[in-house]
């Protein structure tokens, strides 16, 4: 049985397996060695997460065993600003900190030797969110703030160092971009291919130190360039 890794989050991991995405790529650079999982659910909060994590991961996972690692890749709907047209989104940004305890903890006490990955939430340009609304604004102002999505990917980043696990802080890396809100973000919130390929590559590198990666996993059944011509089933004895 091949190990697993789960992306659990919102709306970015969602649509993580898309042309492009940054699950999809984690699943192709992965082939032959670990099955990549999708567990995101668009909209969600750490709240709303929090209520549901016994059902996203119950007692028995699907092979059975620990998976290798899960990526946590909440808090772009944590950060919608509470008199805004999103404030039944909105996680108070202590109560965001103490919720993505609790899902490390409820992970690492299902599964001790699993990896828990922090994500932070990315950047915000608020003139996207203005052109692209998802609910009706009468206000006219954006539902989310970079300012405050900063303070919320600070904040998952403290909750890392505070757990001794490892972050993604892809609000920082990003923004090391020019031109970050067009290269980055769509909608000034979701991913581009670029910002995709971003995340994709910060995880594959932070996976890679915590020990996880081509080099240190089993290839799933023999190679074709392992097989005999003059004998191809003896490879699978």
């Amino acid at each position: 049985m091949r190990p697993e890794i789960y992306l659990f989050g919102d709306s970015i991991t969602e649509a993580s397996f898309c042309d492009g995405g940054w699950g999809a790529s984690l699943a192709h650079h992965f082939s032959r060695t670990v099955d990549v999982v999708l567990r995101g659910y668009s909209g969600y909060n750490t709240r709303w997460a929090l209520e549901v994590i016994e059902k996203v991961f119950p007692e028995v996972s699907r092979g059975g065993g620990a998976p290798l690692a899960v990526t946590v890749f909440f808090g772009a709907n944590d950060a919608c600003l509470p008199d805004r047209c999103s404030a039944f989104q909105h996680v108070p940004i202590h109560e965001y900190k103490q919720n993505l305890h609790s899902i490390v903890s409820f992970l690492k006490k299902r599964w001790p030797t699993t990896l828990v990955l922090l994500i932070t939430p990315p950047p915000i340009d608020e003139e996207g969110r203005l052109r692209n609304p998802y609910v009706e604004n009468p206000m006219g102002l954006p539902e989310r703030t970079n300012e405050a999505a900063g303070a919320y990917a600070k904040a998952c980043v403290d909750v890392a160092g505070e757990c001794g696990g490892p972050v993604v802080d892809i609000w920082t890396k990003m923004q090391h971009i020019s031109d970050w809100p067009r290269i980055c973000l769509s909608d000034g919130l979701h991913l581009t291919q670029s910002g995709n390929k971003i995340v994709f590559e910060e995880v594959v590198a932070r996976l890679r130190e915590e020990g996880i990666s081509l080099e240190t996993l089993l290839v799933d059944l023999p190679h074709i360039a392992e097989i005999d011509p003059n004998d191809p089933l003896k490879s699978f004895s």
